[in-house]
């Protein structure tokens, strides 16, 4: 299912949401069963729709018509749709958004469920949190999932190259990228693709430098100079032929994994989330693996974390509540729809869900689980939800930038104060 929104409709998209929060949604559409909406490709399409026919058939159950699109384009459609008072019954909400989505009561707590339709006995308390604003649950997580980088085990090995473990650092992927380019395969892969534009990895890097992406108070938590540095960084991978050329990182779209720099083969690494493994391995015939990001010095950690990979919320203008609630109970909690699901949306939060599927994980699935329970040094607090502002701030702001570095529109000492004096105007404006 494919659904195109330029860079303008997404804007309209998210004021009409705005505009719905301050005048009142329209009428709440009332239906025979359940509507829901997701992000993500056909493999994690496969799963849901398997799940979905499991909860009609149990007792109690209804029929859910279901969509999906990729992230991209998942949120436009989701903004639109929520500013017109017909959103979904059933909404995949991330942890990015939710504080703006609860807030705009554009998702309903779910707090009045919990005990009733909504069983969440032994769940883990810290991803129960994640789903929490201002105290009330807004969104029962799918999964505990980590930042990772995808890693193409055999380009590695046709390159000459041992793959990256645990203590890499960015000055071994200069060394490894130097290499790539030594072995010329597949017509000049390189070893990584452009990482500037990508808010995770972005994150990953300042925490190890003991800062934050944004404060508890919703502010910026660096600097100038900070952005600045991380603008250089990449540009020096790119003038060096270390990581992807500008023309070849501006096919990534952001929306279907096709579009991916290690999919279309332009680079053996990228990043990834953990439970996107099982996706990526069904587009691609090299054998993959993940691996966590690079450490920026050795021996220093604590850039990842434990979040939610994603939640299933209930739209604030359903008039099927109740019964969306228990879909999300039944979805967490059932033990045959968990031997559908795996961990392609992240590691089960039920530690009775985990028993029941281990011995069933194929070798990615395993892999997944792996790299999510033993971090180790690497592992870090979770941060607080991203302000409201956050993701007009990434899409808007952090991608375009670093296209135009990459293009050579701006430098990276611009876009850098660029950055901070635009995000800081944005967090106001939404403050």
């Amino acid at each position: 299912m494919t659904l195109r929104l330029g860079r303008r409709q997404f804007l309209m998209g998210s004021s009409a949401l705005a505009a719905a929060a301050a005048f009142g949604a329209g009428p709440a559409w009332a239906q025979a069963g359940l509507r829901q909406f997701f992000w993500g490709g056909q493999a994690r399409a496969d799963r849901t729709y398997g799940v979905n026919d499991l909860f009609a058939a149990s007792e109690g159950g209804a029929q859910v018509d279901s969509s999906f699109l990729g992230w991209g384009d998942y949120w436009p459609k989701l903004a639109t749709e929520t500013a017109g008072g017909n959103a979904p019954d059933i909404i995949q909400m991330d942890y990015r958004y939710i504080v703006e989505y609860a807030k705009r009561g554009a998702i309903a707590p779910l707090d009045d469920y919990v005990g009733g339709a909504l069983k969440l006995d032994g769940f883990d308390e810290d991803q129960l949190e994640g789903g929490k604003v201002d105290g009330k649950l807004y969104g029962v997580s799918l999964g505990a999932n980590s930042v990772a980088q995808l890693v193409n085990l055999a380009a590695f090995e046709e390159a000459g190259v041992e793959p990256p473990n645990r203590d890499t650092t960015y000055d071994d992927i200069r060394a490894m990228g130097e290499a790539f380019k030594a072995a010329n395969i597949r017509g000049g892969m390189k070893v990584i693709s452009d990482g500037s534009g990508s808010e995770p990895m972005l994150d990953n890097w300042l925490r190890q430098k003991g800062l934050a992406l944004y404060t508890a108070d919703g502010k910026l938590g660096f600097g100038a100079e900070e952005m600045t540095e991380w603008f250089t960084l990449w540009n020096g991978f790119r003038t060096d032929g270390i990581c992807v050329t500008a023309e070849d990182q501006a096919l990534d779209t952001n929306g279907p994994l096709e579009t991916t720099m290690v999919v279309l083969g332009k680079a053996a690494m990228m990043p990834s989330n953990s439970n996107q493994l099982v996706a990526f391995q069904t587009l691609v015939q090299d054998e993959l693996t993940i691996t966590n990001y690079p450490r920026i010095a050795a021996g220093v950690g604590g850039g990842h974390y434990r979040k939610p990979s994603m939640f299933f919320s209930v739209g604030g203008s359903s008039a099927n509540k109740e019964l969306a609630a228990q879909y999300l109970s039944f979805f967490v909690n059932d033990l045959e729809a968990a031997k559908i699901l795996g961990v392609e949306r992240g590691i089960p939060c039920i530690g009775t869900v985990r028993e029941t599927i281990a011995p069933e994980l194929n070798a990615q699935d395993q892999i997944a689980l792996d790299f999510v329970a033993n971090l180790g040094d690497l592992l870090g607090p979770l941060p607080p939800p991203p302000p409201a502002a956050a993701g007009e701030i990434d899409i808007s702001l952090l991608r375009t930038l670093s296209q135009e570095v990459a293009f050579g529109a701006r430098s990276a000492e611009d876009a850098g104060q660029y950055f901070v004096t635009e995000a800081t105007a944005i967090l106001e404006r939404q403050a």
